[in-house]
């Protein structure tokens, strides 16, 4: 008689539930959990883990396995299944769940914490991802590399961890080095990660990388060059990447010579065969030397790969001769079948004979459904101002799995003022997405239907949604027409709260505008005098409010102010120091901007500024310089100038001004 098999073990059990997991056959893995619970084999601290952390897992896996950890009490005893279920849900956006089960672990582990402050920062939640990583300061749970890769993106400035990294020795490893020189590289601050670089002791080949990059897309893309040949020097070899970065450092600095040496290299170290680099290569040659030469790259590459192809449409988009649809043609006859990103590349500065003949490919070709190509296609036809055949186009897509396309087509429909359209596309959809309800409350906003603009926010916060900066300055805008200030300091409250448009100028120069038209004058200093980034608008606005409040002086004590910080006034700015002058009766001072304008300014006056100081001259009785100003205008005064200047006349008395005016107009 053959003898029974062994039963299987808890540690076998986990080790093909984790095989599975890994492979993506989260179906198979759990069919594997179901043998092995009748089988009487308990689950253990690794059996559940797996199965959560798998790309495929699902909300209904999720579901299944959370009972049977609380049952058995892994929770409590020790963090692996925890920190897979916080990583599941963090993943996800479900933040609720995630701190939910975090605050039922009794035993976390640091890779918990960076589970937990790695989602806050990928889905946007700066602010909590700090709080929380403060936490684990305190926690005494220790930093891992991991840590301060995961919270990086949260900080606006690495600076504000950097310190922390070298008190306690991170500075050391590698991974942890890598991500802050990308940080700073990636925030503008390429002296500081140079600076950082070079007290990197042990200088691996993604540091090198990191830093090439950063170089390559900088003010001084000269510099990677200088670093590919340090690099080399100090016996680090290049890889791919290296190399496709130095070449677009090439592209960018038009180096002909420096390009063909770095091809050389490319030989030299035997990397003419890899695709990613030749795609490089073809890109370099296509935008700085030559077409011809890009490809006779492209017939070297083996296999013919259509990512090189892409690279030498992108190279040719915005040239007549020859067209990137004669490229695309050329690319069909040698056996390559086009994907997206060629139709992408084709579309991006069409003529309007090529934007159809390659719609016509397109849906030739089966690629009709594919979400980018159809939103490029929509852009282009609205790049040429038919509207209808982006709109018709639009329609006939699938709203809920081309959701890219329907925000482009929706946001063409916007811009054209086309606003019941917009919101009957978008209601449509039944899948909105964060950009879906921004354009829907924007095109209500537009359109007057403000109680509608606001119901619609509602549900987007019911639905889970962060709101942006155009819905920040869509509701804005709202509470400036109607005068409501209660609205307005509700959504500045909730812009702080969430971190939402953080630092962002166009959001707080709405918040000035809402707050000096509803008369709060001291709530719009205060956000003036808390922005980290003004413009010219910023201290138009805080100007032109200052004068409508009666607060004159100030108005033209700010304006000095502008012209001391390197700002230079336009027409509107002069316009609002003007109309302040004019509210609080600074004839002197008003007529000393406005006669100097072109002089100290290089404006020339526009019939708005001539009606302004009129104005302001007849309301404090100076009829007879107002005439003169009315006599020197450059061309014919409107008759809004007329009635100001008879008004001004009323008023004080001066009848004879009703002959000169007649005279003049004859």
């Amino acid at each position: 008689m053959p003898r029974p098999s062994p039963p299987l073990s808890a540690s076998l059990f986990n080790s093909l539930i984790a095989s599975r997991a890994r492979a993506g056959r989260v179906v198979d893995a759990l069919s594997l959990l179901a043998r092995m619970l009748p089988a009487g084999v308990a689950p253990t601290a690794f059996t559940f883990a797996p199965i959560l952390a798998s790309p495929s897992a699902t909300a209904c896996c999720a579901a299944q396995l959370h009972p049977h950890i609380l049952k058995r009490g892994l929770l409590h005893c020790e963090p692996y299944s925890g920190t897979s279920l916080v990583g599941f849900f963090g993943r996800r956006g479900q933040f609720d769940e995630a701190l939910k089960v975090f605050g039922e672990m009794t035993v976390r582990s640091v890779v918990t914490w960076n589970c937990l402050i790695s989602s806050l920062a990928q889905f946007g939640h700066s602010r909590d991802a700090v709080s929380w990583f403060r936490e684990l300061m305190r926690s005494g749970n220790g930093l891992s590399d991991g840590s301060f890769v995961a919270v990086l993106p949260s900080f606006g400035l690495p600076e504000q961890v950097h310190g922390v990294m070298k008190k306690i020795g991170m500075d050391s490893i590698s991974a942890v080095a890598n991500a802050f020189l990308n940080s700073y590289c990636t925030c503008g601050a390429i002296d500081v990660a140079k600076k950082l670089f070079d007290e990197i002791m042990f200088r691996d080949v993604v540091c090198w990388n990191t830093m090439i990059t950063g170089f390559a897309r900088s003010h001084v893309p000269e510099r990677a060059f200088e670093l590919f040949l340090s690099m080399q020097r100090q016996g680090i070899f290049p890889n791919e990447i290296t190399f496709a970065s130095v070449l677009y450092a090439c592209t960018v600095i038009d180096g002909h010579e420096l390009g063909r040496f770095v091809h050389a290299k490319v030989i030299k170290h035997d990397l003419s065969t890899s695709v990613f680099v030749n795609t490089s290569l073809v890109g370099f040659y296509a935008n700085c030397i030559s077409r011809g030469d890009a490809h006779k790259v492209l017939e070297g590459v083996p296999g013919n790969s259509t990512t090189c192809w892409n690279a030498l449409i992108s190279g040719h988009s915005g040239c007549d001769d020859p067209t990137c649809l004669v490229i695309v043609r050329d690319m069909l006859r040698s056996g390559i079948k086009p994907n997206e990103v060629t139709f992408s590349s084709s579309l991006k500065d069409p003529s309007l004979f090529d934007l159809q003949q390659v719609h016509s490919l397109v849906i030739r070709l089966g690629h009709g459904g594919n979400d980018y190509v159809s939103s490029a296609i929509i852009s282009s036809y609205a790049s040429h101002g038919i509207i209808f055949d982006a709109l018709s186009y639009g329609v006939a897509l699938d709203p809920d799995s081309c959701s890219v396309s329907m925000n482009v087509l929706v946001g063409v429909c916007n811009k054209a003022r086309m606003y019941q359209e917009t919101k009957d596309l978008l209601l449509h959809k039944q899948d909105r997405d964060t950009i879906s309800w921004s354009i829907l409350i924007t095109a209500c906003a537009r359109n007057g239907d403000f109680v509608e603009a606001f119901g619609f926010f509602r549900q987007m916060r019911i639905f889970g949604h962060r709101f942006d900066n155009y819905v920040s300055v869509s509701l804005l805008s709202i509470c400036t027409k109607n005068n409501s200030l209660y609205l307005g300091k509700l959504i500045h409250g909730l812009i702080i709260k969430t971190n939402s448009s953080c630092s962002d100028s166009y959001v707080d120069n709405m918040l000035l505008d809402m707050y000096a038209k509803c008369g709060r004058i001291e709530d719009c200093l205060r956000v003036f005098e808390e922005m980290e980034d003004r413009n010219l608008i910023s201290w138009t606005t805080v100007i032109s409010g200052l004068g409508l409040n009666g607060f004159s002086r100030k108005a033209l004590a700010l304006f000095k102010a502008m012209e001391k910080d390197g700002c230079k006034p336009d027409k509107v700015a002069i316009l609002a120091v003007l109309s302040s002058c004019r509210h609080g009766r600074l004839v002197q001072e008003g007529m000393e901007i406005f006669k100097n304008m072109k002089a100290d300014y290089s404006i020339e006056a526009d019939m708005e500024h001539y009606i302004c100081v009129v104005d302001m001259l007849c309301k404090c009785g100076y009829l007879k310089e107002a005439e003169v100003v009315i006599r020197g205008m450059p061309f014919q005064p409107s008759t809004v100038i007329w009635r100001t200047f008879l008004q001004g006349c009323k008023t004080y008395g001066v009848t004879e001004a009703q002959v000169f005016s007649q005279q003049w107009i004859k």
